[in-house]
């Protein structure tokens, strides 16, 4: 396939540090194990001034999906305060309506009656109407931030290099996607509207009974001195056990998924139950994190109920005896027990949403994190062009580790000319396919250079560096869609002569057209319905149609049989005369169409030269020959 998803990243352990996401890498031992620490996504204790830096790294990400929306943002805001405001007044005109337009319409004035009733009835369509449209607000904001981040997650996934891919499983990558995602849009569509119209509500109140009555004011300033601290208590304690919650539903999705497509390998070993029996195991830890959040809401909210009922009791009490003494108007009283029983009344519907409000900010820590993921192999800044590349590579005084690991491949001086076809063979291990992965692109050298062309390739434009090298590796995956589809992966505005011709190039034209609908049959499931030699085939006419300058065969030829591999050897004799070509096989029948054969050990070259003076010398190559034809017999 092209390299293009892979393109322009700095050498591992060259600048290609990461900058966050402390739950990707588990095995740094980042953090410090404390007691005053919380835990992350892959259940590493983070101490105080991390946890700080991850919840910065979240709230940051939270305003970059706000400021594009600013305006919705705004009005969204407006719609909410101003709708909490005709909640509030309502009790403050039905106190007015009682101490004041009743006496006034006692006196045969009925004026003040009216205002009132018709006051009331005002706020009372406005709250309902400004409410409607905040939600729809909310919801028109929430989505659109969404997609933002929808589209950012992928397009950011698939921009890291592919050491990260390595080291960062799928499961957990549809995790970020799916469940911490669905986990957002809870929070926004719903749980934030209610937290901040429910937060906006309970100032609007309290100023209000202020307002009324200062001393009711302090009674439930009071009140809330325990609410505060059981809404701690509940947050330290639900903020452990929503992380540990997502933890273990990121672990069910990952053992799910791998089970489900690596389901081949499961059949062939029997692995039915053992899976079964790891799965259980995760679902139940999955309940019991459950379980334990459920019984901390189970306290959370009838404490705070308890809190409110005894508040609303404290004033009843103390007004009524002010009402006895004449301190205090009836209307007020009733006023003021109603603001007391609405004050406690979002607390309540808030607890509900924080539970949503804790699972959301878990998941936020983890999409913040993989969002400052870094690639290793980075675009060039001054990218240098090469419109008609011939294919001639060079390694000069090259070294290269993968990441902050040992050397892989000792200091190395190497030259491919343009044309050139060139068999890398050596065991396994022995630094083949980091050569390919090299040219490719998919790392950057960590000393030295590499050039194509005379062009380094960490300068070279990354579109050029797609046209002019494509990688075909023993993995033949085909993506959902049709046989024609697949082969112009690499050239899209392919003609369906074009594509036919490329497959009959590599012999996969006569099976293709034995499938239900030729061309036009859908590949599905991976691929499903060919077999794997099928799939490399079709692999091989897309890498053809892509027609590069350089084409590297990494085991390309694993999955096929032996007549099969002697057709696509046709027609690689076919098409490869005009380009530079790359193979890595451990058949060594596919040896034999190279110009040159490089024999790699430990990294290094220790063989050089054609394929039949390697053969009747007494090195390595003609040693691994040997074995080879002895193999066959």
């Amino acid at each position: 396939m092209s390299t293009a998803a892979h393109q322009g990243t700095t050498p591992p352990g060259k600048g290609g540090r990461r900058t966050g996401d402390q739950d990707q890498r588990p095995d740094e031992g980042r953090a410090a194990q404390g007691s005053t620490g919380v835990r992350n996504e892959d259940d590493v204790v983070l101490d105080r001034s991390q946890s700080r830096a991850v919840r910065s790294r979240s709230f940051r990400l939270l305003g970059s999906l706000i400021r594009p929306n600013r305006r919705q943002f705004i009005w969204t805001v407006l719609l909410v305060v101003i709708s909490q405001a005709a909640r509030v007044a309502g009790p403050a005109i039905i106190a007015f309506g009682i101490d004041n337009a009743l006496p006034s319409l006692i006196a045969g004035d009925s004026l003040l009656l009216w205002v009132a009733g018709g006051t009331y009835l005002l706020a009372a369509v406005l709250a309902g109407v400004l409410t409607a449209g905040y939600l729809r607000a909310t919801a028109r904001l929430s989505q659109a931030m969404l997609l933002d981040l929808r589209l950012r997650v992928f397009r950011h996934t698939q921009r890291l290099s592919l050491e990260f891919h390595e080291k960062y499983t799928s499961g957990r990558i549809i995790s970020r996607q799916t469940s911490d995602l669905e986990a957002l849009r809870e929070l926004l569509d719903s749980g934030v509207s209610s937290l901040a119209s429910g937060a906006i509500f309970m100032v609007f109140t309290a100023v209000t009974i202020f307002a009324l009555d200062w001393r009711t004011g302090f009674l439930i300033l009071a009140a809330a001195v325990p609410m505060f601290f059981l809404a701690r208590w509940y947050q330290r304690h639900s903020q452990l056990a929503y992380r540990a919650s997502r933890v273990v539903s990121a672990k069910l999705i990952v053992h799910f998924i791998e089970t489900m497509t690596g389901i081949r390998a499961v059949k062939a070993f029997r692995r039915e139950a053992v899976n079964a029996r790891r799965y259980d195991e995760l679902a139940e830890d999955y309940r019991r994190v459950t379980v334990r959040s459920i019984n901390l809401n189970g306290i959370f909210q009838p404490g705070l109920v308890l809190i409110g009922n005894v508040t609303v009791a404290v004033v009843l009490v103390f007004g009524g005896f002010r009402v006895l003494g004449g301190s205090l108007e009836v209307g007020a009283l009733l006023a003021l027990l109603l603001y007391s029983k609405r004050f406690f009344q979002p607390v309540d519907q808030m607890a509900m949403f924080y539970n949503s409000f804790q699972s959301a900010a878990a998941a936020l820590e983890k999409v913040s994190g993989l969002l400052e993921e870094v690639p290793t192999v980075r675009p060039p800044q001054n990218p240098v062009s090469l419109p008609e590349p011939r294919g001639a590579i060079d390694f000069h005084d090259v070294q290269f580790r993968y990441g902050d690991g040992p050397v892989v491949l000792p200091t190395m001086n190497l030259s491919i000319r343009a044309g050139e076809t060139v068999a890398l063979v050596g065991q396994t291990g022995a630094g083949k396919s980091t050569l390919a992965k090299l040219i490719a692109r998919f790392y950057d050298v960590s000393d030295g250079s590499l050039t194509l062309d005379g062009v380094d390739l960490r300068e070279l434009a990354p579109d050029d560096l797609r046209r002019a090298v494509v990688m075909v590796t023993q993995e033949a995956f085909l993506f959902s869609g049709t046989v024609a589809e697949n082969i112009a992966l690499g050239k899209p505005e392919a003609s369906r002569e074009e594509i036919v011709a490329a497959a009959r190039s590599v012999g996969a034209e006569e099976f293709i057209l034995d499938l239900p609908e030729g061309f036009d049959t859908d590949v599905n499931k991976r691929g499903g319905r060919v077999s794997a030699g099928q799939r490399q085939l079709i692999s091989f006419a897309r890498a053809f149609l892509a027609d590069p300058a350089v084409l590297i065969l990494d085991e390309a030829t694993s999955s096929l049989d032996i007549p099969s591999e002697r057709l696509v050897q046709e027609g690689l004799q076919k098409l490869l005369g005009s380009r530079t070509a790359l193979i890595i096989a451990h058949r060594l029948s596919t040896v034999a169409i190279a110009d040159r054969v490089l024999v790699v050990q430990d990294g290094r070259v220790v063989e050089d030269g054609t394929p039949n003076d390697l053969i009747g010398g007494s090195g390595r190559f003609a040693t691994l020959h040997a074995a080879w034809k002895d193999s066959l017999v």
